[in-house]
């Protein structure tokens, strides 16, 4: 299954929207996702997964790309 993942590069700074970025993982759940990050100094706001007809808009994004942790 593939996730969006909503984060700020940095933990210690406040959320603001226009600073928010994306990327897609795959992965089997949640908890999985939130392992692979684990490592990154990202301060995850939101995952959310991304299926069906929705999977198939995100694929016209030209941003959207698969990262393999």
């Amino acid at each position: 299954m593939i996730f969006k993942v909503y984060y700020q590069e940095t933990a210690s700074e406040v959320p603001v929207r226009e600073k928010t970025k994306t990327i897609y993982i795959e992965g089997d759940s949640e908890r999985e996702v939130r392992l692979k990050l684990k490592e990154k100094a990202y301060n995850i706001e939101f995952i959310q997964p991304v299926t069906g007809n929705y999977l198939e808009y995100e694929k016209q994004n030209a941003d959207f790309k698969v990262l393999e942790l």
